[in-house]
């Protein structure tokens, strides 16, 4: 029995039809250096240790991810900081990956759409974008995430995209679209952590950051469900894979049958 898809109560972008290849990549630990929504826990809510059970939790499917990650959260809105206390937190300590700024432009010139899929809030998303690369650019990139909804009283609270969803946010409903198209392009994924499940299965290449720090949850999760996946270090190492695909010197294939990116 096939799933039903879960409503979104946030709109999409459109889908980028016509397209040859779509890049659809996790922000928080994928595109920056740290996870910012783990940075604010670790910091300013209950701390790494419980953070990181939740997330083993989660693996092993004791609990959602939706509840988990609200869990978070809450305990930095326990502590009494307010979202825009948050923003400039992350602001000053969350750097993106050296190699993803030449890895958009790289795409940019070559008509790659390159789509940001979090679990993660835009609003935050933005606040980070806004100092980490043109504001042309932080402008231009299509997000797709959940929301925030901030109350009377200062406190906020996530707003999920799929509240029904086990995930908050299947992320496998940003890439299904494409599948869905007559001519679907080559779909690239990147991402590293327990959000990233739902997308796992449904890209055509899957890139699992190697953090290096033992807290890699989704190639935990792909090595346990055989799925087919490239580790990279860095996007300039990811950058290298693409390209050869994009120039057709490398096949979907062959990347995979390597599953590294030095």
């Amino acid at each position: 029995m096939i799933e039903a898809a879960p409503e979104s109560a946030l709109p999409y972008p459109p889908v980028h039809k016509d397209k040859k290849f779509v890049v659809l990549s996790d922000w928080d630990g994928t595109i920056t250096t740290y996870d910012s929504n783990d940075y604010l826990t670790d910091n300013l809510g209950y701390g790494r240790e419980k953070r990181r059970a939740g997330n083993l939790e989660v693996l092993d499917g004791k609990i959602t991810f939706r509840d988990a990650f609200r869990g978070m959260l809450e305990s930095v809105v326990e502590n009494g900081h307010t979202l825009e206390h948050c923003k400039q937190v992350l602001k000053q300590n969350i750097k993106l990956d050296p190699g993803f700024r030449d890895f958009y432009r790289y795409c940019k010139s070559m008509d790659i759409p390159v789509v940001i899929v979090s679990s993660g809030m835009e609003p935050v998303i933005r606040a980070v974008l806004s100092v980490q690369v043109t504001p042309e650019e932080a402008a231009e990139i299509d997000i797709i995430s959940n929301d925030v909804d901030v109350h009377p009283d200062g406190t906020w609270s996530i707003k999920y995209r799929h509240p029904t969803s086990k995930f908050g946010h299947d992320k496998s409903q940003a890439i299904l679209p494409y599948r869905a198209l007559e001519n679907p392009p080559t779909l690239f994924f990147l991402g590293d952590g327990v959000s990233d499940l739902s997308a796992a299965r449904h890209a055509d290449v899957l890139f699992v950051k190697d953090t290096g720090d033992g807290d890699n949850d989704l190639a935990v999760y792909c090595k346990r469900e055989h799925i087919p996946h490239i580790l990279f270090p860095k996007f300039e190492a990811a950058l290298d894979v693409v390209k050869g695909i994009v120039g057709g010197t490398k096949t979907v294939e062959a990347a995979l049958a390597d599953g590294k990116a030095e």
